[in-house]
């Protein structure tokens, strides 16, 4: 994460206004898959409304809405009524899978995301269902700080080191085999340089914010937010050398696919994206010069999320807010 790209708090007031515009446009994000979630949407709207603002839906989350038996009645669609440049702030129902389908509504504008989990564990969510109507309070009044997360600059090459596809990632981008029975042979390059080949059913390449995703069901390490780094972690890897990474943001992490492969790959950033990957294609992964912006409420230790999110036990603690009551002072912001 360069400076731009690091965990940093704005205050929400000093988002510009689209010049011309007083009517504010709020993008609300949601699925339809659960009654909960409509009614949720159904409120979200409701109070947006009653504030003056203007809710604004994907066009694809307004018809599966609708179908639902969602009460919206006639709401601004993105990239119709409203372009993504005037989007003040992005309203997510869902758990980190919306949070990251919202990342991708705004990644052309400036707009933040703020995560409501309407799911199970929720890591990006800034808060929960329950806090709903107080969250959409304050973000009407612009009651938020605003927190920049590195994101990666992913691109495919060919053999002829043309770049062929790219994209971007908040979480990862993975390299994975695309046939369950064959195995990718892969070399793992730093800054230009070979490191090490191996089999494997593929590799990660995380930021801290995915750290907690793919990378720790992978085995890689945990990276506090406000860390700079992204970590590399070689999946089911026939090899003695195949253990996780971590390198400093100013450096490159190329994957490439060896030719000797027998079978193709496929990359993944987010889950969401993806583009196959045939023997000699080299994956080359960098920090973006763009960071994802996650409005925040409130601030919070990670520690304390990693315990709430994991249900990790800390009975038994004797630290300092066990014996005063009182948490030692943080300016780190929730993650």
């Amino acid at each position: 994460m360069n400076n731009a790209d690091a965990p940093h708090d704005t205050p929400a007031h000093a988002q510009a206004r689209t010049p011309g515009h007083t009517e504010r446009s709020i993008l609300v994000v949601a699925h339809a898959h659960r009654a909960e979630t409509v009614t949720a949407a159904e409120r979200v709207v409701d109070a947006l409304r009653e504030a003056g603002a203007r809710p604004v839906f994907a066009p694809d989350d307004a018809e599966e809405l609708l179908a639902a038996g969602s009460t919206l009645g006639d709401v601004a669609l993105l990239g119709r009524d409203v372009p993504v440049g005037e989007v003040e702030l992005a309203i997510v129902l869902g758990g980190d899978g919306t949070i990251l389908r919202a990342a991708e509504l705004v990644r052309d504008g400036r707009a933040p995301v703020l995560g409501i989990n309407m799911g199970h564990v929720g890591f990006l969510a800034e808060t929960e269902r329950d806090d709903m109507d107080e969250a959409v309070r304050r973000v009407i009044a612009r009651e938020y700080e605003v927190e920049e997360r590195m994101a990666l600059q992913v691109r495919v090459k060919d053999t002829a080191d043309s770049v062929i596809y790219e994209t971007w990632a908040l979480n990862e981008a993975t390299v994975e085999k695309a046939s369950r029975e064959r195995m990718l042979e892969v070399v793992v390059e730093i800054d230009g340089r070979p490191l090490s080949t191996f089999g494997c059913d593929g590799m990660v390449v995380s930021t801290p914010t995915g750290s907690t995703a793919y990378n720790f069901s992978a085995g890689g390490p945990v990276i506090w937010p406000t860390v700079e780094a992204i970590a590399v972690v070689p999946l089911s890897a026939h090899a003695l050398f195949a253990k996780p990474l971590v390198v400093g943001p100013e450096h490159s992490v190329a994957i490439e696919v060896l030719e000797r492969t027998n079978g193709t790959g496929i990359l993944w950033c987010d889950g969401r994206r993806s583009h196959d990957l045939p023997p000699g294609a080299r994956v080359v992964v960098r920090r973006s010069d763009r960071p994802v912006r996650l409005a925040r409420l409130h601030p919070a230790q990670f520690t304390d999320r990693l315990v709430r999110k994991f249900r990790l036990p800390v009975e038994g603690w004797r630290g300092p807010a066990a014996i005063t009551g009182v948490l030692p002072v943080s300016s780190e912001v929730a993650p």
